[in-house]
């Protein structure tokens, strides 16, 4: 499985971006996918996951009401639409894979494939 997250950018407070994550495979319908962003100086954290069917979405509470993800199985792709964006949104957003089950998981040791990363930066 290979995952390509694309969509980050530069974005002033309070604007909005798409991000992408393209997967390769033909089961990707099979995966729970999830979303991860890592800041400067700071551990990976959790940001959000949507089980294999999209039917079921989790979110950690700092992107709660603001953060949308999504996924078209159609197009092995899943998204996060991130808006209202804030200053501390600043990271390298992650997207990963769990080909061993389709439910939700917030930890990284439950995904097993992951993305290259892509920048998103937010100016105050």
């Amino acid at each position: 499985v290979q995952l390509q997250a694309s969509g980050g950018g530069l974005v002033q407070a309070g604007g909005s971006l798409r991000l992408s994550c393209a997967a390769s495979g033909r089961t990707f319908s099979r995966y729970g996918m999830g979303w991860f962003r890592q800041a400067a100086g700071k551990e990976r954290e959790f940001v959000a996951a949507i089980s294999w069917t999209g039917g079921s979405t989790y979110y950690a509470d700092s992107v709660k009401g603001r953060f949308t993800v999504s996924r078209d199985n159609a197009k092995n792709t899943a998204y996060l639409q991130m808006n209202s964006l804030k200053p501390e949104d600043t990271a390298v957003y992650y997207c990963a894979a769990d080909t061993r089950s389709g439910i939700l998981r917030r930890r990284e040791n439950d995904y097993d494939y992951w993305g290259q990363g892509t920048q998103v930066t937010v100016s105050s």
